[in-house]
């Protein structure tokens, strides 16, 4: 469902799906008329459009992947340039081979079971104009391994906010015995709760956020098969972005670190209001209008950009804070402009560590915290949107449980 990982490569934005799994963007860029610089980045993004079609196979998100080459990657109207699959644990690299004619690439050998892996392709068209392409797969649990799959991974470092999230590949009906059977704990004390959001996932937090520098355990025993999941909480950093003010207060263990001016969603496309969990990064992503609905009279996409800098996923239905090159420096801090993402001051390709997206990037790990408040949004984000488990209050979270 999250990734915990990061991308040096592009995320090529796929049809909205409406589930947890889809990587898609329905609060892209900004392209308020008001800012001619978007629009300007807007035209010249579609007119630079590739003619090549990426498609990998599992699709995005797929969980239970056979080991036995299952992954392929193909391009229709076009030749692939680069293809890599990495293990994200471990960053790893699956050897694979490009077919003679260009358009397709598989893996050399067997892959490794319950893993998580990143595929990203770039391919060019006859034009070389590039595209590119990205999925995230996980391979098939051994027998008898119940669990479904499990978030954070063994062994990582991650930020208070993140929650520990099990999602099943079919529906449980006897909710009772199962979560009985997952516990929970930390080394501060804190009292950890299960709450199921749906029949397939079950997500684990405890009322406030994690302590800083504490060790959560995830024990697990099913018939006779037990199984051990650590992983330690960093330091706490909580982000409050201010719609209103247009500013975001950077806050670690207590300290304001960093105040950073911002843009986030017009008031025709009002950033979501609530608590929100950074569940992946990417050091650039593709973000298209056409994925969300967003075009022209004549069928174009509203915006095709291949490579925002900096970006991190907020929501399951796409929600990012991202770098912005096109915006100008009137925009930031004094102005929301674009579909629902929040915007820090960026250049094209994001080579510039001065940059305030830049710096919040190098600056935040997967589990941190980001607050928005003040949005024109009168609802507050869903608990199962992204890892949004914060905005149930805790009576509520509880009462989810179906142990008591």
């Amino acid at each position: 469902m999250a990734t915990a990982g990061v991308l040096g490569g592009v995320l090529a934005l796929t049809a909205l799906g409406g589930t947890s799994n889809a990587a898609t963007s329905d609060n892209g860029p900004g392209n308020d008329p008001k800012s001619q610089a978007q629009a300007q980045a807007d035209r010249t993004g579609t007119q630079d459009a590739s003619d090549a079609r990426i498609k990998i196979t599992p699709r995005q998100g797929a969980h239970s992947v056979g080991i036995n080459n299952p992954v392929k990657v193909t391009v229709s109207n076009g030749k692939l340039t680069k293809v890599t699959m990495t293990a994200v644990a471990t960053g790893a690299e699956v050897a694979g081979t490009v077919s003679a004619d260009g358009t397709s690439w598989q893996p050399n050998g067997q892959l490794e079971r319950a893993t998580r892996y990143q595929v990203t392709a770039e391919a060019e068209d006859a034009q070389s104009r590039s595209v590119t392409g990205n999925a995230t797969i996980t391979t098939v649990s051994p027998a008898n391994n119940f669990i479904g799959h499990l978030s954070p991974e063994d062994g990582s470092t991650v930020g208070v906010g993140m929650p520990v999230t099990v999602n099943f590949d079919k529906a449980i009906s006897n909710k009772a015995a199962v979560e009985s059977e997952i516990q929970v704990s930390s080394s501060s004390g804190q009292q950890v709760v299960g709450h199921w959001l749906n029949d397939n996932r079950l997500d684990f937090r405890p009322e406030n956020y994690w302590k800083s520098g504490s060790t959560v355990t995830v024990e697990l025993n099913r018939h006779g098969i037990q199984k051990t999941v650590t992983f330690k909480i960093g330091r706490g950093q909580i982000s409050t972005v201010d719609a209103k003010t247009k500013q975001m207060t950077v806050v670690r263990d207590g300290k304001t670190i960093k105040t950073i001016p911002i843009s986030s969603g017009s008031p025709e496309h009002p950033t979501y209001n609530g608590q929100m969990v950074i569940s992946e990064k990417f050091r650039q992503i593709h973000m298209n209008g056409a994925t969300v609905g967003l075009t022209e009279k004549d069928g174009k996409p509203s915006y095709d950009l291949k490579a925002v800098p900096h970006a991190m996923r907020l929501t399951d239905t796409g929600t990012f804070i991202h770098g912005n090159y096109w915006g100008a420096d009137s925009v930031f801090g004094k102005v929301n402009t674009s579909h629902g993402c929040v915007g820090l001051k960026d250049v094209r390709g994001g080579g510039d560590g001065r940059q305030p997206a830049a710096w919040f990037f190098d600056h935040s790990m997967i589990g941190d915290v980001v607050i928005i408040k003040n949005s024109a949004d009168k609802t507050t984000l869903a608990p199962d949107n992204g890892l949004s488990d914060w905005n149930m209050p805790w009576s509520e979270w509880v009462a989810g449980s179906a142990t008591n």
